[in-house]
């Protein structure tokens, strides 16, 4: 009889069962998965170490577990059938004389498991018998949802994340916009106070929806870091009052856009989006920016198309024109569609930094915030610079932070030193 234990899982203690995969009289192979772990930050699956026939289950789900605990007794195989496919589930009474007899007289009366009826599928605490991934069922677990009432889509009736969003909204009806996720209950807040209702704007209604998709279907991470544009303001002046007389105004916005172009020609995986079975990633070689725009009804994002095309006194102009467009409600749909990234300005308000929703299906979007003034260290001395705070939010399905500061950084350096915006 060996005792399987649980291996080496890093510096994660006290983790809990979240799903049995086995149980008595079962036959395995080595490495199938014998338990579910999940952690604060990972599910993962403790494989069988070697094969044999479980005799006895000694965790239950939601017990917790360390490295050395003890999960599984397991007989060799020879001291029990093995058939070449796993067998249905059976089901001992309580009783069992199997069950309670000690291990020599099990050991004695190998065949004794075989002999029961079988009787269908066992059921376990949850969802027993669904094929589905460690974090579709997480994602389950998490909605509250049984996955046993869901017909998968997948490969042998896998159940994928897909079916399990499909079932949310069928579930959920249109109220909860198709998330599944409850709605705040109704408040009668005329009992506390005057109040007065105000419908939003059929702006606000058309975009908050995406914005409510794009939070719930992508992992969004923001990165920050600053970028030092005490040159590149001093030269964007220049430019902008030589503009001034011809009716347009240069901004920072320009600068950012053909900086951003040129860390996404060295980043493809930011100028790009996720395949709708989210196998693939589709790299894009054009460069269509989406620049926000703040207008009375609310935020608009109209799509500056082949931005590497363009320089920054052409760009500046478009840029006046559009949001001049924007402002006065003159939208057309070809004029907010097509964007690779986008880039969302702050800087005439004020902040120190925020969290830009990715305007999905893209994988990324800028966010900048008011430039300061700020002690830098050249050496020898500190010296006062003008630092522009950029804040990152990307996709962490397709981008991790490593990237994700790498493209910042570069970002940063172009936009520190402008003579590598007209290489």
């Amino acid at each position: 009889m060996t005792t399987v234990n649980v291996p080496d899982i890093g510096d994660f203690s006290n983790v809990p069962v979240i799903e049995i995969h086995v149980k008595p009289g079962d036959t395995i192979k080595a490495d199938d998965p014998l338990v579910s772990l999940e952690s604060d930050k990972a599910t993962m699956e403790v494989p069988a170490p070697i094969a044999g026939v479980v005799a006895e289950v000694l965790v239950k789900i939601g017990d917790k577990v360390s490295q050395g605990s003890a999960l599984i007794t397991l007989q060799g195989v020879g001291t029990a059938p093995a058939p070449k496919t796993p067998k249905p589930d059976q089901a001992a009474p309580a009783t069992s004389p199997a069950a309670s007899a000690p291990p020599q007289a099990q050991s004695q009366s190998p065949s004794r498991s075989s002999a029961l009826p079988v009787v269908g599928v066992m059921p376990l605490v949850d969802f027993d018998g669904v094929h589905a991934s460690p974090s579709v069922r997480r994602l389950a677990r998490e909605l509250d949802i049984n996955l046993n009432q869901i017909k998968g889509s997948g490969a042998n009736g896998r159940v994928t994340k897909d079916d399990v969003k499909s079932h949310l909204g069928r579930a959920s009806g249109p109220a909860a916009v198709g998330t599944g996720i409850p709605e705040i209950p109704a408040q009668d807040f005329s009992k506390f106070g005057p109040v007065e209702t105000k419908a939003l704007s059929r702006l606000k209604k058309l975009s908050g929806p995406h914005l409510h998709r794009a939070w719930l279907n992508i992992p969004h991470v923001t990165h920050t870091d600053d970028a030092d544009i005490t040159d590149l303001e001093s030269y964007r002046k220049t430019l902008d009052n030589a503009a001034k007389d011809k009716g347009f105004r240069v901004t920072m916005i320009a600068f950012l856009m053909k900086a951003s172009v040129l860390a996404l020609k060295e980043f493809p995986e930011f100028n790009a989006s996720l395949s709708p079975d989210k196998g693939s990633l589709i790299l894009k070689r054009y460069y269509h920016l989406g620049v926000a725009v703040d207008t009375p009804d609310g935020l608009v994002v109209p799509v500056i198309k082949d931005v590497d095309r363009k320089g920054i006194l052409e760009l500046s102009q478009e840029l006046g024109a559009v949001s001049k467009k924007m402002r006065d409600g003159k939208i057309a749909p070809s004029d907010i569609q097509g964007a690779t990234f986008s880039i969302s300005s702050l800087g005439g308000i004020g902040g120190t930094n925020f969290t830009p929703i990715v305007n999905a299906p893209e994988l990324a979007i800028l966010g900048v915030v008011r430039s300061t003034i700020k002690p830098v260290w050249d050496g020898k001395a500190f010296q006062p610079r003008l630092m522009l705070p950029l804040c990152l939010s990307y996709d962490h399905r397709v981008i991790d932070g490593a990237l994700a500061a790498r493209f910042t950084r570069r970002l940063a350096d172009v936009l520190a030193d402008m003579r590598q915006l007209v290489l």
